[in-house]
């Protein structure tokens, strides 16, 4: 498959997803979920001795900005839960995943391109990197799982203040909760996230997979009905007066900058 928003490379068994929108801080419309959904399947499939190890970064500044907001403030009810649906898909791709996958924030990650970093296995920052779960700022919620997520990694009294009051955080924060494994400079994060994929990649491949099937088990997955209580709770507050007010008015706003 070519990709138009993503770039996917292999080296050094290490399989380098690239979220390539700059423009746009990387954020996702529906096209770049196919593209990362197709890669990590790429990384799922492909043999031990090519890859062992998936990685996923952003080009330019951001991470992911979140989801394309210009896109959720034109399509119909029907778009949005399909594009929530292929989320969830995305999500799972992830957690489902053979081999273990990294998230390397080395910029701004907000909305779905933090609940990206945390159904990863493991999480690397730039020193300066910025993160959070701003939907209810927009009068919604998370869509793709991140409450549930990050309370199973932070906590439930941080999630729930941290998604009530869609707050920026840093990435020094993250780190002391345990959400960030390392911190690295932006001088040498390349480097550095190399060489942390690298010591993953040597390891054995059916050792990796076990460990992450045990740690999977012991914080437990989302159950079903968690996700169908999200989704449906989101479609309901994407499609009230209150949600679309703030989503019109967050679309305007991004217009005005962009003239």
């Amino acid at each position: 498959m070519g990709y138009k928003h993503i770039e996917y490379i292999v080296k050094d068994r290490i399989g380098w997803i690239r979220f390539n929108r700059p423009d746009q801080l990387n954020a996702m419309n529906s096209l770049m979920m196919t593209e990362i959904i197709d890669a990590l399947e790429a990384i799922r499939i492909a043999s031990t001795d090519e890859v062992r190890v998936g990685l996923i970064i952003g080009n330019g500044k951001a991470f992911m900005a979140g989801a394309d907001i210009k896109e959720y403030a034109t399509q119909t009810l029907e778009d949005f839960e399909d594009f929530q649906k292929k989320g969830q898909k995305l999500y799972k791709a992830i957690e489902g995943n053979t081999k273990p996958i990294i998230a390397a924030i080395n910029g701004y990650a907000f909305g779905g391109g933090f609940e990206i970093a945390l159904a990863c296995d493991m999480t690397v920052s730039v020193e300066s990197a910025k993160m959070g779960l701003p939907e209810i700022l927009l009068n919604l919620i998370p869509g793709g799982g991140g409450s549930m997520r990050l309370a199973k990694k932070v906590g439930s009294n941080m999630a729930n203040e941290m998604v009530m009051t869609g707050r920026t955080v840093q990435a020094e924060e993250m780190h002391r909760l345990g959400l960030i494994s390392h911190i690295y400079s932006a001088e040498n994060f390349h480097d550095k996230v190399t060489e942390f994929a690298r010591s993953i990649a040597e390891k054995e491949p059916d050792r990796l997979l076990c460990i992450k099937q045990l740690t999977q088990m012991s914080t437990g997955t989302i159950s079903q009905a968690a996700q169908n209580m999200e989704f449906a709770a989101l479609s309901h507050f994407y499609q009230s007066a209150k949600g679309q007010e703030k989503i019109q008015a967050f679309f305007r706003k991004s217009q005005t900058h962009q003239k």
